[in-house]
């Protein structure tokens, strides 16, 4: 049985590298293919992390404890977006995935509009408290969700196309050619575009014509994980995280490198032990970055100092939350892990949802809100790590979860729509 699923993941990195070079055979010929690394995607109830050997987690999920409902999640409108592209002319994006299955398809807010897309190129604006449609349009294919600011929102195309559009009516402002795959959200300043590419560069564009203002490439190790974590724009200044398990300050004008410092270090033998990929973007708060990555650490950040005040090992594909003086990290594994937001000291480990392959965590309403492989919602004390409400949502597993103002918004894998309130 390990050998089958050994096999399993070397099919799966193979295909991964000739996913990237199929890539490059689609590209204008004035654009010179860049260094690809290999890939490993995310596999669903197979798991990679640490265990302290080298032998591969084949455990099932944990199935689900009864809940006493405290409170009733309910239901207040559900949409998908429509597809006008017909399946002779669809091209998947480089996942070769027809689905969200990384979760990368965030929506993106603005005043009462909530904006998405999906990866077959339809974009759509909504009205946030009735899910009624503004406008619908058609792209291309794309390869990640949707960014909004200044007027505009921001998506990037499966052929390596970085693609403006108007807020008002999803007209096209600009669209030019990265050369390069993108996989996280932008960050959209006043000026500037910024966008981190799984070639680990982390690029800016100007706002008005797509000019490139500056680049910063980062060291990519052999191997890494399929997915990318979207800079961070604060007070001027640009934090991103890279595949390498570093974290980059960079000035938002000019690109220069203020600081980085590594959020862990290697202690592996194999390339999969080495995987430190940082797939989450920092979270500010009360002057320090917290950041978490795959195999690694979670750790927080002194801008002042530029080094790390406090780590705790840790393995996780999102960012850390903070609600009511807790810190919590969803570990790659489906368990939390929390702690003292004022002390570092450990609070609370919730280990019932383990291998459920669950969502990136949000915080609504003070507690911690989380979508599962099976579509249940779960809605869990963030005081003390206990379930207090659970809302079975969808048959197709939840990847994405914003929590914003009253009400939570859910995208699962085949990019419906749902939003929820408590």
């Amino acid at each position: 049985m390990i050998m089958k699923y050994l096999s399993h993941l070397l099919i799966l990195i193979l295909l991964s590298s000739c996913s990237s070079l199929a890539f490059w055979d689609n590209q204008e010929e004035d654009i010179e293919p860049e260094e690809t690394t290999e890939t490993i995607g995310i596999i669903d109830r197979l798991t990679f992390w640490n265990n302290g050997d080298d032998e591969i987690d084949l455990s099932e999920p944990k199935l689900l404890e009864d809940v006493i409902n405290q409170e009733e999640l309910s239901l207040n409108w559900k949409i998908s977006l429509p597809s006008e592209r017909s399946a002779t002319d669809f091209v998947p994006n480089f996942s070769g995935k027809g689905d969200n299955k990384l979760g990368s398809f965030m929506p993106a807010f603005s005043g009462k509009t909530i904006f998405i897309a999906n990866n077959d190129g339809a974009v759509g604006s909504y009205d946030q408290s009735s899910g009624e449609k503004n406008w619908n349009v058609q792209i291309t294919p794309l390869s990640s969700g949707i960014s909004a600011g200044f007027g505009v929102l921001v998506v990037a195309g499966s052929q390596g196309e970085l693609i403006c559009l108007s807020q008002s009516d999803g007209s096209i402002i600009w669209s030019i050619n990265i050369g390069a795959e993108v996989l996280a959200q932008a960050a959209i300043d006043a000026k500037y575009v910024l966008i981190k590419t799984s070639s680990g560069e982390l690029n800016a564009y100007s706002i008005d014509d797509g000019t490139k203002a500056w680049s910063y490439r980062s060291q990519l190790p052999a191997l890494t994980l399929r997915g990318s974590s979207p800079p961070v724009i604060e007070e001027g200044i640009v934090y991103a995280a890279f595949d390498n398990g570093r974290l980059g300050a960079f000035q938002i004008d000019t690109g220069f490198l203020i600081w980085d410092g590594a959020i862990s270090y290697v202690e592996g033998t194999s390339e999969l032990d080495n995987m430190i990929d940082a797939d989450a973007a920092p979270v500010l708060e009360g002057g320090l970055l917290f950041i978490a990555n795959y195999q690694g650490q979670i750790a927080a950040f002194d801008p002042a100092q530029r080094r790390i005040v406090w780590a705790d090992k840790a393995s996780s594909f999102y960012s850390p939350i903070i609600s009511k003086g807790v810190l919590a990290i969803l570990e790659s594994n489906s368990t939390f892990k929390t702690y003292s937001i004022k002390t570092f000291n450990e609070s609370w480990n919730n280990e019932e949802y383990y291998l459920r392959d669950l969502s990136n965590p949000e915080i609504y309403k003070g507690n911690i809100v989380v979508g599962d492989f099976e579509g249940y919602i779960h809605v869990i004390d963030t005081l003390n790590g206990k379930t207090i409400s659970r809302m079975k949502l969808t048959r197709s597993p939840i990847k994405t979860i914003v929590a914003r103002a009253e009400n939570v918004y859910i995208i699962d894998e085949t990019f419906n729509l749902y939003s929820i309130s408590l």
